[in-house]
């Protein structure tokens, strides 16, 4: 057993040891550690104290925000007032200043009244009550040692803590499941109290005494489960369910919710009435002395217990399962299972659980009835996921504004203003929107966004860049607004637009920028100068070029120049045809929504380098030609051979960026819609470069916006096609897996030699336990990518495809 211990964050404090009902299901009493027999009944005032001392002591050393304390029992509020009274102030006084302290009590309910509650309000002590459904399903098992029933003061008492001055202390309903009961009837006599929360366990059960299966059906605690999760669908889920929420939880990605599923590791600890510190008390199902450690809050500290070896088995994660779970698809969501519900004589704790069927069927149960609802729409729709992209840029940006609360100073304020004044204007959004969609403006973003959790300072191009994403925003609407930016070494760059030269080298200062007709007017000082629609390069201006079709043109603004220094510059060149397929990227001044138009060949932005190599400086027109020719032969490949894949990237990318070097095509670390081009190679190597970086990126996209797997590296996979041309076989994660075989199911559909091995990584996929709903959902996608491929054209019975000619 490696890694450190887990520390305690959770501590089960035994205040009495008896009971006020004899409930015939209880691990306490009615199971085969008896050990309550010799307990004192009511915990000490010196347990107390010490308990107290020790958990401060263990907050402290591990530095916890917070530690929570159960008051358990048989019946803790048996104890008495005066008691738990007692148990509050010390452990308040206990970690005052040192960790957030979370009080809870469990109990039956019988003893509850204002009295309590009064004393659980003075102390925020939340209180969870236990009851099994209907007063049919609770008398089958929670009835008085007589056999009167206890139903009615059971509601008694959940009746008082609805009350308006007690409903904060309100921790909701534990049900325990018998499927002897009607799980409709229980659900909806659980739910018509509504509670804040309803948990629902398995009775406690072992492979040496397993639970009744009346019927022999290996899934029968499944279906009744099953049952209820469809009522409390169709009652709307009027009150969140532990069990439910887990599965739910993990089958997306997110982790366990309950101690009884998932693989998280346990971080508890019981204190008994005489001061022995023992495991989860459910392990009092399994044997006499299971939950013992041998340790005492008197002569040992937490830290002590955390190193248990009974306690470091239950911290272990996928590695303290059995072999079967972890070769199980659903172990990340069931965890195997609550620990107790493992143990045989035979191999003691080294077993699923004896529920491992059920859980099985209830994990796969609740997927099936909710995978639909539950998937993001941006696995299966392209036009999602640059929604979702969109959002998440907006939301960025949202939290930089937050995070820097106020340190961008003026610049930033003044722009943020001016930001909303675009965004409020009819054309504004749309104009914003498209230059916050740029690729760079996430680099910008994140780079930012870290230099600020960093503590790094962030005022200059940081700070301004955003002045320069809104002058552009307001110069592509029109909007007669004048926009503050800051120009740096002569140089002042507006993303998606370009470059404007300002004054010399070594001058920085601030100009006015405002939308002037079709193009837009730059004010340093007394120079103007007047950029124009449709120009190409000259002395104060250098365009964001866009490839084009038709005439192959490359598309820039015209600029002139009024005042001092002013000087002539090159006439206007012709503008190209848009490219079929492309989502919009409206010229200066012209926000017209979704028609087609231009890729940008971005050799200007100064956040373009974010790719594994430099980005190449900016191109003169004899390399723009010779890049653009061997772009344009690779694309023609592919809209030949893969029409699907072909649209779909000229849909999505918008801006291509030249490297110094390195692979053929690269994908950004961030920012969907840009990839990185070398120069070099044939037409072919470079069609298979531009499919696999167009998957690359895609599937980072996806990775950005919704989980397609959860806990990578716990699991080792081996890739079908390693051995091929030379490669040592490997263990790899998970993310590995799935990012060759994705990027494999594209470029087969291009050349079908890819598709070598493709089927069996799929099938492993398929039986991997990482996959969430959307990752299963992305599985589904990409079977039916392959489906028409046939080892062949991999056209799918297209019959259209994007063409891309070159920029001359």
């Amino acid at each position: 057993m490696t890694g450190p211990a887990v520390p305690f964050r959770e501590i089960v404090l035994k205040v009495h040891s008896r009971c006020d009902l004899a409930c015939d299901h209880c691990y306490v009493y009615e199971h085969a550690d008896q050990s309550w027999r010799t307990r004192p009944k009511t915990i000490s005032d010196h347990v107390v104290s010490r308990t107290a001392r020790r958990l401060a002591e263990h907050a402290r050393t591990h530095a916890l925000p917070s530690v929570t304390v159960i008051l358990h029992g048989g019946e803790p509020l048996l104890a008495g007032p005066a008691r738990l009274r007692l148990v509050c102030e010390e452990f308040t006084s206990a970690l005052a200043g040192i960790a957030e302290l979370d009080l809870r009590i469990h109990t039956n309910g019988l003893q509850l009244s204002p009295r309590y509650l009064d004393l659980f309000d003075e102390f925020d002590v939340k209180v969870g009550i236990s009851l099994d459904g209907d007063r049919a399903a609770n008398d089958r098992h929670r009835r008085y040692a007589d056999g009167r029933s206890s139903h009615a003061r059971v509601l008694k008492a959940v009746d008082l803590l609805r009350q308006e001055r007690y409903r904060h202390l309100d921790l909701g309903l534990l049900c325990t499941v018998d499927i002897a009961n009607d799980p409709v009837a229980v659900l909806d006599a659980l739910t018509e109290l509504r509670p804040p929360l309803i948990d629902f366990l398995l009775p406690h059960a072992t492979w040496a005494e397993p639970p009744p299966r009346p019927d022999g059906s290996p899934t029968a605690y499944a279906a009744w489960l099953l049952t209820v999760f469809d009522r409390w669908q169709e009652q709307g889920r009027p009150v969140p369910v532990r069990l439910f929420s887990s599965v739910l939880s993990t089958l997306d990605g997110g982790p366990s919710l309950t101690e009884s599923l998932g693989l998280a590791p346990t971080d508890l600890v019981v204190v008994e009435t005489d001061g022995q510190l023992e495991q989860v008390d459910s392990l009092k199902s399994a044997y006499e002395g299971a939950a013992a450690t041998g340790f005492d809050v008197f002569t040992h500290s937490f830290d002590e217990v955390a190193a248990h070896p009974g306690v470091r088995a239950r911290q272990l994660g996928l590695a303290g399962v059995s072999a079967t779970c972890r070769r199980c698809p659903v172990v990340r969501s069931c965890g195997g299972g609550l620990y107790t519900h493992r143990y045989s004589p035979a191999a003691g704790f080294d077993n699923p659980s004896v529920y491992c069927a059920d859980l099985a069927a209830l994990i796969r149960g609740i997927e099936e009835r909710t995978a639909t609802a539950c998937e993001s729409p941006a696995v299966r729709d392209p036009g999602e996921l640059l929604a979702a992209q969109q959002d998440l840029t907006r939301t960025l940006l949202a939290h930089l504004h937050d995070s820097l609360d106020g340190a961008g100073g003026e610049t930033w304020a003044e722009t943020w203003a001016l930001a909303a004044e675009v965004e409020s204007a009819p054309a504004g959004q749309a104009a914003l929107d498209l230059v916050l969609a740029h690729p760079y403006t996430r680099t910008w973003l994140l780079d930012t966004l870290e230099a600020v959790r960093a503590g790094r300072p962030v005022d200059g191009p940081p700070v301004e860049r955003l002045a320069a994403s809104v002058a552009a925003a307001a110069v592509r609407a029109r909007l007669d607004l004048a926009v503050p930016v800051v120009h740096r070494e002569g140089r002042l760059f507006l993303p998606t637009l370009g470059e404007v030269r300002i004054g010399g080298a070594g001058e920085t200062g601030t100009a006015l920028v405002r939308a002037e007709g079709e193009g837009f007017a730059v004010r340093a000082g007394a120079a103007v100068l007047h950029i124009a629609r449709g120009a190409g390069e000259g002395t104060h201006w250098r365009p964001v070029r866009a490839l084009g079709a038709g005439d192959g043109s490359v598309h820039a603004p015209e600029a002139t120049a009024d005042g001092p220094g002013a000087g002539p510059v090159p006439g206007q060149v012709p503008r190209p045809e848009p490219v079929p397929g492309h989502v919009q990227s409206p010229e200066p001044g012209d926000v017209r929504g979704p028609d087609p138009v231009h890729v940008l060949l971005d050799d200007l932005d100064p956040y373009r380098s974010c790719f594994d190599a430099p980005a190449a400086h900016r191109l003169d027109q004899q390399a723009v030609d010779a890049w653009s020719a061997s772009l344009a032969a690779a694309w023609a490949l592919l809209a030949e051979a893969a029409p699907e894949q072909a649209a779909e990237a000229a849909a999505v990318l918008t801006a291509l960026t030249p490297l110094a070097g390195g692979a053929p095509v690269q994908a950004g670390r961030h920012g969907y819609g840009a990839l990185g081009i070398a120069a070099g190679g044939d037409a072919r190597t470079l069609a298979t470069a531009l499919l696999r970086g167009f998957r690359r990126a895609k599937l980072r996209a996806l990775c950005e916006v919704t989980d397609l797997y959860a806990s990578d590296g716990s699991w080792d996979h081996r890739l079908p096609w390693q051995g091929e041309r030379g490669k040592q076989e490997e263990a790899v994660p998970f993310s590995r897996l799935l990012s060759e075989t994705y990027e494999r199911v594209g470029v087969a559909l291009f050349d079908p030699e890819f598709l070598a091995g493709v089927p069996q990584a799929l099938d492993l996929i398929e039986e991997a336990a990482e996959t969430t709903v959307d990752g299963k959902q992305l599985l589904a996608v990409m079977r039916k990518e392959i489906n028409g491929t046939d080892g062949t054209s991999g056209k799918n019975g297209c019959k259209t495809g994007t063409e891309w000619t070159a920029v001359r």
